[in-house]
């Protein structure tokens, strides 16, 4: 059990680690480049229109 638990514990810790290292570059590099801030965007609101239109399917 202990054994598990400690597997467990190290992979949130590897998983955190490697999520805030994702943060880091992407913030970089959303401040860097604005044809990448462009394209995130364009990205974002695709994304939250596709959503809106699966909760549209769920609501009828």
């Amino acid at each position: 059990m202990y054994k598990q638990t400690m597997g467990f514990i190290r992979g949130m810790g590897a998983g955190m680690v490697a999520g805030f290292t994702a943060a880091a570059v992407g913030n970089r590099m959303m401040k860097n480049n604005r044809g990448f801030r462009r394209n995130a965007n364009k990205a974002m609101r695709a994304v939250n229109g596709m959503f809106g239109n699966v909760q549209d399917i769920f609501r009828q």
